[in-house]
Protein backbone atom coordinates (compact mmCIF):
# COMPACT_ATOMS: atom_id res chain seq x y z
CA UNK A 1 0.00 0.00 0.00
CA UNK A 2 1.21 3.48 -0.87
CA UNK A 3 0.22 6.76 0.76
CA UNK A 4 0.67 9.92 -1.31
CA UNK A 5 1.58 13.17 0.41
CA UNK A 6 2.36 16.65 -0.87
CA UNK A 7 5.52 18.25 0.53
CA UNK A 8 6.46 21.65 -0.88
CA UNK A 9 6.36 21.19 -4.67
CA UNK A 10 6.74 17.38 -4.56
CA UNK A 11 4.61 14.30 -4.32
CA UNK A 12 6.00 11.84 -1.81
CA UNK A 13 4.91 8.23 -2.29
CA UNK A 14 5.32 6.45 1.08
CA UNK A 15 5.44 2.66 0.84
CA UNK A 16 3.85 1.22 3.98
CA UNK A 17 4.10 -1.95 6.04
CA UNK A 18 5.68 -5.11 4.68
CA UNK A 19 5.50 -3.58 1.22
CA UNK A 20 8.74 -1.73 2.09
CA UNK A 21 10.52 -5.07 2.33
CA UNK A 22 8.86 -6.57 -0.74
CA UNK A 23 9.50 -3.47 -2.89
CA UNK A 24 12.96 -2.75 -1.44
CA UNK A 25 12.00 0.94 -1.04
CA UNK A 26 10.35 3.07 1.60
CA UNK A 27 9.49 6.18 -0.42
CA UNK A 28 9.73 7.86 -3.80
CA UNK A 29 9.79 11.64 -4.17
CA UNK A 30 8.73 13.23 -7.47
CA UNK A 31 8.38 16.93 -8.34
CA UNK A 32 4.79 17.82 -9.23
CA UNK A 33 5.86 19.03 -12.69
CA UNK A 34 7.29 15.59 -13.52
CA UNK A 35 3.92 13.81 -13.21
CA UNK A 36 2.58 13.48 -16.75
CA UNK A 37 -0.71 11.80 -15.78
CA UNK A 38 -2.26 9.32 -13.38
CA UNK A 39 -4.87 6.78 -14.45
CA UNK A 40 -6.26 3.28 -14.00
CA UNK A 41 -5.97 0.62 -16.71
CA UNK A 42 -6.75 -2.99 -15.85
CA UNK A 43 -5.43 -4.26 -19.20
CA UNK A 44 -2.03 -2.67 -18.63
CA UNK A 45 -1.76 -4.40 -15.25
CA UNK A 46 -2.02 -7.79 -16.98
CA UNK A 47 0.88 -7.25 -19.36
CA UNK A 48 4.39 -8.56 -18.77
CA UNK A 49 6.01 -6.42 -16.03
CA UNK A 50 9.59 -7.01 -17.12
CA UNK A 51 12.66 -8.31 -15.36
CA UNK A 52 12.65 -7.55 -11.67
CA UNK A 53 14.61 -6.46 -8.68
CA UNK A 54 12.01 -7.12 -6.02
CA UNK A 55 9.19 -9.54 -5.27
CA UNK A 56 6.87 -11.44 -7.58
CA UNK A 57 4.36 -14.02 -6.38
CA UNK A 58 1.78 -14.76 -9.11
CA UNK A 59 -1.73 -13.58 -8.22
CA UNK A 60 -0.49 -12.31 -4.82
CA UNK A 61 2.04 -9.46 -5.10
CA UNK A 62 4.19 -7.56 -7.56
CA UNK A 63 6.65 -5.20 -5.85
CA UNK A 64 9.96 -3.57 -6.68
CA UNK A 65 11.80 -2.22 -9.70
CA UNK A 66 11.03 -3.84 -13.05
CA UNK A 67 12.93 -3.31 -16.29
CA UNK A 68 11.02 -3.46 -19.58
CA UNK A 69 12.04 -2.15 -23.01
CA UNK A 70 14.89 -0.09 -21.56
CA UNK A 71 12.65 1.64 -19.00
CA UNK A 72 12.44 1.24 -15.24
CA UNK A 73 9.03 1.00 -13.61
CA UNK A 74 8.14 0.72 -9.94
CA UNK A 75 5.44 -1.74 -8.88
CA UNK A 76 3.69 -2.17 -5.52
CA UNK A 77 0.45 -4.02 -6.11
CA UNK A 78 -1.59 -6.70 -4.38
CA UNK A 79 -5.14 -5.64 -5.37
CA UNK A 80 -5.69 -4.58 -8.97
CA UNK A 81 -8.88 -2.62 -8.31
CA UNK A 82 -6.97 -0.20 -6.05
CA UNK A 83 -3.95 0.17 -8.32
CA UNK A 84 -3.22 3.40 -10.16
CA UNK A 85 -0.56 4.10 -12.76
CA UNK A 86 1.46 7.29 -12.52
CA UNK A 87 3.37 8.24 -15.67
CA UNK A 88 6.49 10.35 -15.05
CA UNK A 89 8.98 12.36 -17.09
CA UNK A 90 12.64 13.15 -16.34
CA UNK A 91 12.72 10.66 -13.45
CA UNK A 92 14.47 7.41 -12.56
CA UNK A 93 11.17 5.57 -13.03
CA UNK A 94 9.06 5.84 -16.18
CA UNK A 95 5.87 4.67 -14.42
CA UNK A 96 4.70 3.88 -10.90
CA UNK A 97 2.16 1.08 -10.54
CA UNK A 98 0.95 1.59 -7.00
CA UNK A 99 -1.88 0.31 -4.85
CA UNK A 100 -3.63 3.04 -2.87
CA UNK A 101 -6.53 3.00 -0.43
CA UNK A 102 -8.82 5.30 -2.41
CA UNK A 103 -7.95 5.42 -6.14
CA UNK A 104 -10.44 8.15 -7.01
CA UNK A 105 -9.04 10.58 -4.42
CA UNK A 106 -5.44 9.90 -5.38
CA UNK A 107 -6.15 10.28 -9.10
CA UNK A 108 -7.81 13.60 -8.40
CA UNK A 109 -4.82 14.73 -6.32
CA UNK A 110 -2.25 13.72 -8.96
CA UNK A 111 -4.14 15.09 -11.96
CA UNK A 112 -4.81 18.61 -10.62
Amino acid sequence: MVIIEIQDNNYVFHIKGLHKIWALRSKITVPKNDVVKAYQDQEELHKFCGFRFGTYVPFVIIAGTYFLNGKKNFWDMTREKNTIIVELKNQYYHKLYIEVENPENELSLLNQ
